[in-house]
């Protein structure tokens, strides 16, 4: 365990604060991941933090204990810091006693091996890392095989993403890709492709996601780019009866999901 760190102004503080940019991220090789579910689902998937900075005052309850403990045993480096210097490196007002950093994962198309009958989401464009994180956090709980940036507006593993998706960023398969290769590689696996539109022709429930199956969305603001209205590509709608044209991307998600599971009967 290394010396007490008690200023923000040290250079291993300096460094994993200027974490939250993502240029940062990409020159150092390296992000950031802050909150105790988050860092324990990360180990969970085999990222080990090569370093966890953590504030004893805030570590007292048994899983915070249990959880240095295992980031310990796996090889991370301990480093204990004051108070002020956590909150420096934490989001926001949510500290929970532990930041960690670790290597950047491999987000690479090529990493996943989606079983037959997979259902993946596509998110094209979108650019708050909040919408991101929910739906993952979505995926995560209705069985999604992966989930896939395209032409992401921010980079997938941002803070907030990670803190918005409790850490089941980690326990989803994940990629990032350009739309043009993420649609090339759903169709050469023969992906039944639905891209979510307000103006679709098919309402949500009436499209098949029985089989593999891949559901695009795009961004609230400039909505999805016109490489998804092939003719492989069917658009579907969520009807919306009230004066908003539209719902956020995460709540559109976790219709769809769901609804496939209606449709593969997993409920």
């Amino acid at each position: 365990m290394t010396a007490y760190i008690t200023s923000a102004k040290n250079p291993r503080i300096r460094d994993a604060i200027r974490l939250r940019d993502a240029r940062h991220r990409r020159k150092q090789g390296r992000i950031l991941i802050d909150g105790l579910r988050e860092t324990s689902r990360a180990l969970a998937a085999g990222i080990v933090p090569s370093e966890l900075y953590f504030c004893e005052a805030l570590c007292q309850t048994a899983a915070a204990g249990d959880l240095l403990r295992q980031a310990e045993s796996h090889g991370a480096e301990m480093i204990r810091v004051a108070e002020p210097v956590l909150e420096k490196l934490a989001f926001g007002d949510r500290s929970e006693g532990m930041v960690a950093v670790a290597p950047t994962p491999d987000a690479g198309l090529a990493r996943l091996s989606p079983p037959d009958g997979a259902l993946i989401a596509v998110l094209e464009g979108v650019e708050k890392p909040g919408n991101v994180g929910a739906v993952l956090r979505s995926a995560d709980a209705a069985g999604v095989s992966a989930v896939i940036v395209a032409d992401g507006g921010t980079d997938l593993f941002n803070p907030n993403a990670i803190r918005a998706s409790l850490g089941t960023i980690f326990s989803v398969p994940v990629a990032e890709a350009t739309s043009a290769e993420t649609l090339d590689w759903l169709g050469q696996r023969d992906f039944a492709i639905y891209a979510a539109r307000v103006d679709g022709a098919v309402l949500y429930t009436e499209a098949d996601y029985t089989g593999s199956s891949a559901v695009v969305f795009g961004s609230e603001a400039e909505g999805l780019s016109g490489l998804w209205a092939s003719g492989r590509v069917q658009a579907v709608r969520l009807p919306m009866l009230g004066a908003a044209d539209s719902l956020n991307v995460s709540v559109t998600a976790a219709v769809i999901f769901y609804e496939a599971i209606r449709q593969r009967g997993e409920v």
